[in-house]
């Protein structure tokens, strides 16, 4: 997924999180709006392939200048890639976190998917209300 994701066509967590489906593997990654409240993403801690993560559940940690900050599961499945160089080199998360800054991809447990998340517009909804 080199190419930057079509934003109308993620779903989102409450939690800033973003998730794109093809088919049964959700790509997870940050929203601009967590960039941005994070300022410059200095580390990252990712969960390995073949850990099983939960929806709204932590599934790793990423730091800034500013703070800690959970990284919050929008999906339940297992990770079946990470996006590894992201670790050693954070930055494409700030340049684009919508595109080589994907965080892990899941597939998807029985009978799980992304209807609990929120649309683009929900999440612009959310955003407005929180700067208020």
């Amino acid at each position: 997924m080199s190419a930057t994701v079509n934003l109308d066509e993620l779903k989102y967590a409450t939690s800033h999180e973003w998730a794109a489906q093809g088919g049964d593997i959700v790509t997870v990654g940050i929203t601009q709006y967590a960039v941005d409240q994070l300022t410059d993403v200095t580390h990252l801690q990712l969960p390995k392939v073949g850990t099983h993560v939960s929806a709204g559940v932590p599934f790793g940690e990423i730091e800034s200048v500013k703070a800690v900050f959970d990284l919050n599961a929008p999906v339940s499945g297992v990770v079946v890639e990470v996006n590894a160089p992201l670790a050693s080199e954070p930055s494409p998360i700030n340049e684009d976190c919508y595109g080589r800054g994907w965080l892990i991809r899941v597939q998807l447990a029985p009978g799980a998917g992304t209807a609990h998340l929120a649309d683009k517009a929900k999440y612009d909804e959310q955003l407005a209300h929180d700067a208020h």
